[in-house]
């Protein structure tokens, strides 16, 4: 099959039936457009990612920035929000798949976040066709049957549509504009936007995004500037699109009311994603002898530098009249096991009680089981108010609590050997196309994926990365472990019923990106390059 592509668009991937129902030639010129006008910029702030990552490897260490000390200062506020993103007690989230995609519509939940990046799989496959489920989603179009008959519909009563692209550091090379590849963000955004923004319009809702791993206000001025011009190029009013940030980078901290500034038109708030953030702490000062964290469950949104971080979110977004959303608990519901599902709900209930008292305005969830306890805490605080901007967050935060990482223990074999297995587990879903996997009852993605293996390189090399037992952690100690943990995944996964070829190749990977001299940044990148 051919697709009439604009000039100097090329498409690399498989043209399967029905996918020239979105990449249509007047969609991928918006995508020529975008990148022609934007592409320069994103190059730069990724080599700024880059040389301000050397400065810190140096001992230079974050704070806020002298140059916007009149933003922070400043009295203002960003546009009012429309009614569809007034009341956020429960935002559900999950990849771009049919079954997902409405089973998360359904769930009850006040908005379903549809995900291109960090639980989906970006196979060639897997972003078109859920380029083509939202269309059908959002006309109301959407079914699926699964393998027994069972069909799956949306119901009258559906969650408010946002979508959350690709980060700036991952390109779609499935797509050229003049011998380039492009952005995987905007491909992402370019396409749903020019083919869904005026039906969303038109149905009351949209089009609203979320906006993953930056690391700076001026990354977020990109997006605002790409809002612009897109806005203007289909024939909306400015102001239209709006979109709520992630503060997932430990850097972001210190520019989040930058980043509301330069979105303040456009902006629906921020969002805690503390998944992320552990990894970018890690990520940021690898070479700090002084850093290491303890291992993963003692790195909750309880300590001191976790709990900084998000009542500072609370009162950078209250300030400004924005909502501020409280991120996800990895904890989902478990079946066969009524003793274990009851201490993840007691745990699910315990996460969105602190949220909701510490300020947040709703919160995120990992499946739909979990929409209802989710929605009864934020209730209790918020009553019928769709927020509570009105609670002003007192004290002042930056580096002193930012910047103080504890605890350094424990680290056990236990701890240690479920990183390995984690991350093996979740890259071999990942190359054989699921983003999103259910691992020792959490719901595991690739933010997940990047602490377990990042804690492992960063505990070799560290020399706090000591068990509890008094053994030092070292890349001796970690291989015969991989080998270990490899053979538990592959029976696992057997036992589903599911192929283990991939397993192998990501043990591999696991291997190469844990026990490298070098810490490779991101996970993604090298994955995507050996995806098929």
């Amino acid at each position: 099959m051919s697709l009439n592509l604009p000039q100097g668009v090329q498409i690399t991937g498989p043209i399967l039936p029905g996918y020239e129902s979105v990449l249509t030639h007047d969609a991928l010129a918006l995508v020529a457009k975008l990148h022609r006008a934007f592409e320069a910029r994103r190059q730069e702030l990724l080599a700024a990612r880059v040389a301000r990552q050397a400065r810190i490897d140096a001992g230079e260490m974050p704070d806020f920035l002298p140059e916007t000390a009149h933003i922070r200062a400043g009295d203002w506020k960003i546009a009012p929000l429309p009614k569809a993103l007034e009341r956020r007690r429960t935002e559900i989230t999950g990849p771009v798949e049919a079954k997902m995609i409405i089973n998360a519509y359904n769930s009850g939940a006040d908005s379903y976040m549809t995900d291109f990046e960090d639980s989906n799989s970006p196979k060639w496959e897997n972003q078109i066709q859920g380029q083509i489920n939202l269309y059908k989603a959002i006309r109301r179009e959407l079914s699926f049957k699964n393998e027994n008959g069972k069909e799956y519909k949306l119901n009258d009563q559906i969650a408010t549509l946002q979508i959350r692209p690709r980060g700036w550091h991952l390109d779609e090379k499935h797509v050229l504009v003049d011998g380039q590849r492009v952005s995987g963000g905007i491909f992402d955004f370019a396409v749903v936007l020019f083919h869904n923004a005026k039906e969303q319009i038109a149905r009351g809702a949209g089009p609203f995004f979320y906006l993953p791993k930056m690391e700076s206000h001026l990354e977020a001025r990109l997006w605002n500037d790409i809002f612009v011009m897109a806005q203007d190029h289909i024939g909306l009013p400015q102001g239209t699109i709006k979109a709520t940030v992630l503060i997932e980078t430990i850097l972001a901290t210190f520019e989040m009311e930058e980043i509301l500034y330069e979105l303040r038109n456009h902006s629906s708030g921020l969002n805690a994603g503390r998944w992320d953030y552990i990894f970018s702490c890690i990520k940021k000062f690898k070479k700090n002898k002084n850093f290491c964290l303890a291992q993963r469950s003692a790195i909750t949104m309880e300590v001191p530098f976790m709990r900084g971080y998000a009542l500072a979110l609370v009162q950078a977004c209250h300030k400004r009249g924005a909502p501020a959303m409280g991120g996800m608990s990895a904890l989902i519901p478990i079946k066969n096991d009524p003793v274990a599902n009851e201490k993840a709900l007691a745990g699910i209930r315990h996460d969105k009680t602190r949220d909701a008292k510490d300020g947040f305005d709703g919160g995120w969830v990992a499946h739909p089981g979990l929409v209802a306890i989710a929605h009864e805490e934020f209730v209790k605080v918020l009553g019928d108010k769709p927020n509570q901007w009105e609670k002003q967050v007192e004290g002042n935060f930056g580096p002193a609590q930012w910047l103080d990482f504890q605890p350094e223990q424990p680290i056990t074999e236990a701890g240690l050997r479920n990183n390995i297995n984690v991350g093996i587990h979740y890259l071999g879903s990942w190359l054989a196309g699921n983003g999103c996997v259910p691992i020792h009852n959490l719901m595991e993605d690739a933010a997940t994926a990047e602490i377990s293996r990042s804690q492992v390189w960063q505990w070799v090399v560290s020399p706090k990365g000591i068990l509890d037992d008094g053994r030092k952690v070292t890349v001796e100690m970690v291989r015969p472990m991989i080998a270990e943990e490899l053979t538990k995944v592959k029976a696992f996964v057997a036992a589903q019923g599911e192929d283990t070829a991939s397993y192998d190749q990501a043990a591999i990977i696991f291997d190469e990106m844990s026990l490298t001299p070098e810490y490779p940044e991101f996970l993604t990148l090298p994955l995507y390059e050996a995806m098929a």
